[in-house]
């Protein structure tokens, strides 16, 4: 699967697509969302504007469909929504019909289907990524748009639309973000650039529960950003390259290449650097190798691979 780099400057203003739509219903959500998914929306013409303000919030991920012309996209769509919801708000998904709404398909230009675009800030933030994709890139797509929405510090959520809909006038207000306040310190810390601050708090609930598989994951990625702090790129680069065998050159590169997306030559460049060291170099390229893993987390295909490359490479 081709890396998805996610980066907010630059993006192309949507602006232009914000049309006044009809006074929905009082406390209404925006129509639409598969049957029992939390975390997604059917699009039209007048549930567009709602969604593209939701993206103010946290990413929204906007998939093309057409029943007629492409079955496999409505496969495809079912999976975004499937994995949207397996991240419980960090993304919300999107499924626009271009059968049944050819103006939305028109004023953005959409060349095929299934296609998908990622939304912040109400302007796209990738590339269009054209399908059909299977379940499991998808999933590795999410996870790394995870991992880099908190690099940038952003942490915001969705609140769940099926809960919603069916509880009117109940929680917090229609697309306020939902924040586990258990993490509230550490993600408040990635948002003000105070990274040490973010590492001592995840310690903190590391250490009062090993288990916190959320925590366990924003501490490795926060030692990510503590190690990579001020560090020339192309410096550390250079210095690998000259010192291969160097654990502290290799282990730096692995972190800036994760840092940029590039998580399977992160995981390489270290499995290579276990096979070739021994004794306390390649204990420590193992060690540093299982912490990049927990920062991409366990379920992700990615590590599942690279996890079955180390046993490889050790055994």
């Amino acid at each position: 699967m081709t890396q998805q780099p996610f980066s907010r400057p630059g993006a192309i203003d949507l602006s232009a697509l914000r049309k006044p739509a009809p006074a929905p219903t009082q406390g209404a959500a925006p129509t639409g969302g598969a049957p029992g998914t939390a975390y997604s929306v059917r699009i039209d013409e007048q549930s567009f504007q709602s969604v593209l303000e939701a993206s103010m919030i946290a990413p929204v991920v906007l998939v093309f469909t057409s029943p007629s012309q492409s079955p496999e996209s409505v496969q495809m769509a079912d999976d975004v929504t499937a994995v949207a919801d397996e991240h419980e708000g960090r993304f919300l998904a999107g499924v626009i019909d271009v059968d049944a709404t050819p103006a939305i398909a028109s004023a953005m230009q959409i060349p095929q289907v299934p296609l998908m675009l990622i939304l912040l800030d109400g302007r796209p933030v990738t590339q269009p990524i054209p399908g059909p994709l299977g379940i499991d890139d998808i999933r590795a797509m999410f996870n790394q748009l995870a991992q880099q929405l908190t690099a940038q510090g952003i942490t915001t959520r969705h609140q769940p639309r099926a809960a919603a809909a069916a509880e009117p006038g109940t929680g917090g207000a229609e697309g306020e973000p939902e924040v586990d306040p258990r993490y509230a310190a550490a993600q408040d810390a990635l948002g003000d650039g105070d990274i040490d601050t973010a590492v001592a708090e995840y310690q903190k609930l590391v250490d009062a529960n090993p288990s916190d598989a959320e925590a366990v994951a924003g501490l490795a990625m926060a030692k990510v950003l503590q190690r990579t702090q001020g560090v020339d790129l192309n410096a550390a680069r250079e210095a690998a390259a000259q010192r291969p065998d160097d654990v502290e050159a290799q282990t730096l590169v692995a972190d800036l290449d994760l840092l940029g997306g590039h998580v399977e030559d992160a995981f390489g460049r270290l499995i290579e650097l276990v096979r070739r060291t021994s004794g306390k170099e390649r204990e420590a390229a193992r060690e540093h190798l299982i912490g990049l893993f927990g920062a991409v987390g366990n379920d992700d295909p990615r590590v599942l691979r690279g996890r079955q490359n180390l046993a490889s490479a050790l055994f």
